[in-house]
């Protein structure tokens, strides 16, 4: 018996978190796969832990003062038990009753060491833009032996034993799945895409937010592809490039006019945000990294949201014990 377990971690993900747990008990799999879902919760004050809680999570804890994307996931897998360790966002649903099975089979036969699916948007929802990112990055066949090691946590799966070899990097601001991805190529595995295992992936941020997550993003990047430069005459290029495809791609779907106004703001706030990460040359302090994860909370909250948290982790023996 394969033991695999999906891990969500989520911060007031209600909204969309019912529906991707239910896909995941919706899944078809081989008589051998046995699954469990886990939440790492960082403070979620609507009905995320009451969601997660029906469709039989195990809940973990960590606080906002606490938290980083590669903490989050490191106590998750702490505390789960499967052999096999799936990552997917809360907002994220899959498509279909055999996502989880064909994101988890190269990982079973070998093939890969890491396999990541395909992400696209949701009609109506997701910004004109970002349905073409995924587009870009998610093609419609597979690739088991891709070159590099590009990957997304918000739909992903590695062993347990990659992940206790190399563990997520508990100190990036972001893209703490390419560098575990990068560990996992040195050492010499291999990460494999996956495009029959889809899921919705629905953003809905502000245009600040995405903004903020391409500069912290790309804080990362620099760190792991040092060799990657983005000066402001890649800036310029990225910016008139990426518009202009996307209006052609909105005038070809004969939604030019909606979505002309969209494509400008987004695609500004995806590069600017890239630019500013790649040439602000300081570290970001703790206080300074928390605002980029979580903006809206206010400084004097931090310590009671830290003692608050302290006290649930320690009401919660099974993630210390594991």
């Amino acid at each position: 018996m394969t033991k695999v377990s999906i891990v969500f971690r989520a911060l007031n993900e209600a909204k969309w978190f019912g529906q991707a747990l239910e896909a995941c008990h919706d899944q078809k799999l081989n008589e051998n796969v046995e699954v469990e879902l886990v939440l790492v919760d960082s403070g979620s004050t609507d009905d995320t832990i009451k969601i997660a809680r029906e469709h039989g999570c195990q809940v973990f804890h960590i606080s906002k003062a606490e938290f980083t994307f590669g903490r989050s996931l490191n106590i998750g897998c702490e505390g789960a038990k499967g052999e096999i360790l799936v990552f997917i966002s809360a907002h994220c649903i899959p498509v279909g009753e055999t996502w989880l099975q064909s994101l988890i089979d190269p990982l079973l036969s070998g093939e890969c060491d890491y396999s990541y699916g395909c992400q696209v948007g949701l009609t109506g929802v997701t910004r004109f833009s970002e349905s073409q990112v995924f587009s870009h990055y998610y093609k419609p066949e597979n690739n088991l032996q891709q070159d590099g090691f590009f990957c997304n946590n918000a739909n992903a799966a590695t062993t347990r034993e990659n992940w206790s070899k190399h563990r997520f990097d508990e100190s990036v601001t972001g893209l703490e799945d390419m560098v575990l991805a990068k560990a996992i190529v040195s050492d010499g595995g291999q990460i494999g895409y996956v495009a029959d295992a889809a899921v919705t992936h629905i953003h809905e941020e502000s245009l600040e937010q995405t903004n903020r997550r391409y500069y912290r993003e790309a804080l990362t990047m620099r760190e792991i592809m040092p060799e990657v430069h983005f000066n402001f005459f890649d800036f310029s290029r990225c910016l008139v490039f990426g518009i202009t495809h996307d209006l052609v791609e909105a005038a070809r779907a004969k939604t030019f006019f909606k979505e002309a106004g969209g494509i400008l703001a987004y695609r500004f706030m995806q590069y600017w945000g890239t630019y500013r990460g790649h040439n602000e040359h300081r570290q970001l302090s703790r206080a300074q990294k928390q605002s980029y994860y979580y903006p809206k909370v206010r400084k004097r909250r931090h310590e009671k949201m830290r003692a608050s948290a302290t006290d649930d982790l320690a009401k919660t023996p099974a993630k210390a014990d594991s």
